[in-house]
């Protein structure tokens, strides 16, 4: 009995060992790269390995000038925490970078791992010459790099747009990718557009092997790993200008405007110089109030800015003969709650009669049903604007992927109702149009009828700065206005500034001549409007397009004519400074 114990106990034993044999064997030949999703190797030798990040390897923005947008690269000075064990030359390191040996040891003290040397929060910069002299010293654990930082100030978030981590979607969009599940990608604006020329192939690291106890292998010295790819990462070369941009968002926030958009272009090459969208994203709850959408994307009701389209329209098909118009009635018929008597079509433009541009609106449309819409696109308003084309191997790409198609018409059988039509002449009924459409209008006649495509982006860059490509100019259509028809429109647009009664008056005061238009749009939602503001300066050789618009605020509480005046404020002064010299 008890030999049959025994022999039962042995079996067991054995059974044991083969067990753990088998689980060993699993472990360290079969399963290396795959227990249970983790590769053992890996986590070995990151269990050995100290290191720290100097690059996350995604590629960067930079604006019109080459000023960062997103990130910057220091020169810095890293130790490693070994060096606290060992004597190395901390004298010639203290004296190089003008540091007192004892903040060098009590930093070096206080690491748990590889640090950046610091004066108190920011890291301390180097020089070039500091870089060399401390390089060619090869000192093990002291190296002087370029380190990435994310900038403190951020530019442009709306237009930059958000990065985060979703493994899911990372797999979906690059499953033929080794790629870490950290990994982070775009999840809005150009961040998301660009995100595969922007992925990172690796991180750029410094690293250390350490034996069981954490000690150096001092055999191995600190290893630098980068991409191995010389090309990448990619930089994004934007058109917004950085210095005014931060100008723009300063005055947005300064005015309190909670919920709207500017839009600031560069006449001549069409690009956005700078784009603002409030409320601005907190990153700690970036959908919160619904901040992440960029309101200078989105069609919104425009009001009495679309009269442009309408006054263009009335031009060219003769509809202005010299007549005048009785701006004390309402597009209904109804009196009008302040009268401004018969007016002539000049000065309706100027005070924004609604009568006149009903009146002309239903003419229009007895003529051609889709006249709107045809003059709509001259102007550059339809049916989106963003420059669009052809990019690598990507068809029909877009930047500015987020912006939606304006539209004047949601049902056809409305242009056969008189009061719907008198209602979408000055920009009420179904019409939506976008801030950058509104921009791009205006842009468009103060370029003297040739309507581009906005770009954001003008190139994108190799790593050693050669291009990869180019975004060109572009035409959004070849058909235009008449050249009379264009100079009428700008006479138009200054007399809204010039004229005694002018919706514009409050701008004559402005160091640059402004020509522009207003706009007062009914929401729907009570007294609530959208004001609105969209012009050009200087007024005599149009530089830049501006537009602004406050959504879903009171005309009496609107900051939309105080934030334009300051942007043209603050833009002179930038001009004067001769920072935009050619």
């Amino acid at each position: 009995m008890v030999k049959k114990r025994m022999v039962i106990i042995l079996i067991m034993i054995q059974l044991a060992i083969f067990g753990l044999i088998g689980r060993l064997v699993q472990l360290q030949l079969v399963s290396t790269e795959s227990f249970h999703g983790i590769n053992l190797i890996e986590a070995s030798v990151a269990q050995r390995t100290e290191q720290l990040v100097i690059d996350d390897g995604r590629g960067v923005f930079v604006d019109r000038n080459g000023q960062p947008l997103t990130y910057e690269y220091i020169p810095t000075l890293v130790l490693f925490p070994f060096l606290k064990k060992m004597d190395w030359p901390i004298d010639q390191i203290a004296a190089i970078v003008s540091v007192p040996k004892e903040v060098l040891n009590r930093q070096l003290e206080e690491a748990k791992g590889p640090i950046i040397l610091h004066d108190g929060q920011q890291p301390i910069q180097l020089q070039p010459w500091q870089m060399e002299r401390i390089n060619d010293l090869r000192i093990p654990g002291v190296i002087a790099v370029h380190k990435q930082y994310e900038l403190k100030q951020k530019y442009a978030q709306h237009v930059i747009g958000l990065l985060g981590e979703n493994e899911k979607v990372l797999k979906e969009r690059y499953a033929d990718r080794n790629l870490s599940p950290k990994t982070k990608i775009g999840v809005s604006g150009l961040q998301s557009s660009f995100d595969e020329f922007l992925i990172p192939d690796e991180e750029t690291k410094l690293l250390y092997h350490v034996d069981a106890r954490g000690e150096p292998l001092f055999s191995m010295d600190v290893k630098y790993t980068e991409q191995a790819n010389p090309f990448y990462p990619i930089t994004v070369q934007t058109t917004i200008d950085r210095t005014l941009q931060q100008r723009v968002e300063q005055i947005v926030a300064q005015h309190g405007m909670e919920k709207g958009a500017v839009v600031l272009l560069d006449v001549r090459t069409n690009d956005v110089v700078a784009l603002a969208s409030a409320p601005a994203i907190d990153e700690r709850d970036p959908y919160k109030d619904g901040a992440m959408e960029n309101k200078a994307l989105l069609p919104q009701v425009p009001g009495s800015v679309f009269k442009i389209v309408v006054a263009a329209a009335a031009l060219e098909n003769g509809l202005v003969h010299g007549q005048t118009f009785n701006c004390d009635r309402k597009i209904n018929g109804e009196q009008e709650e302040k009268k401004k008597g018969m007016r002539s079509f000049e000065d309706s433009f100027a005070i924004s009669c609604n009568r006149t541009f009903g009146e002309l609106g239903k003419q229009l449309i007895a003529i051609d049903e889709n006249m709107f819409d045809v003059y709509a696109r001259k102007l550059g308003l339809l049916p989106r604007v963003g420059w669009e084309g052809d990019v690598y191997h990507f068809s029909s790409f877009r930047p500015l992927r987020e912006e939606k198609k304006g539209n004047i018409w949601t049902d056809e059988r409305d242009k056969k109702i008189p009061l719907a039509v008198a209602q979408t002449s000055i920009g009420q009924k179904d019409v939506r149009l976008s801030p950058l459409a509104v921009a791009n209008m205006m842009a468009t006649i103060a370029r003297g009828g040739e309507a581009k495509q906005v770009r954001i982006t003008k190139k994108m860059m190799y790593k050693n700065g050669t291009t990869f490509f180019t975004f060109d100019e572009k035409r959004l259509t070849m058909d235009s206005l008449q050249k009379e028809t264009i100079d009428k429109l700008q006479e138009l647009l200054q007399l809204v500034v010039t004229h005694p009664e002018g919706t514009g008056r409050s701008f004559q005061s402005l160091p640059y001549a402004v020509a522009g238009k207003s706009g007062t749009a009914e929401t729907g939602k009570g007294e609530l409007v959208n004001k609105w503001f969209a012009g050009y300066f200087p007024a005599d050789r149009p530089k830049y397009a501006l537009v602004v618009v406050q959504l879903e605020t009171t005309s009496s509480a609107s900051v939309t004519n105080a934030i334009f005046a300051d942007i043209v404020r603050v833009t002179y002064d930038l001009e004067e400074k001769g920072r935009y010299e050619e």
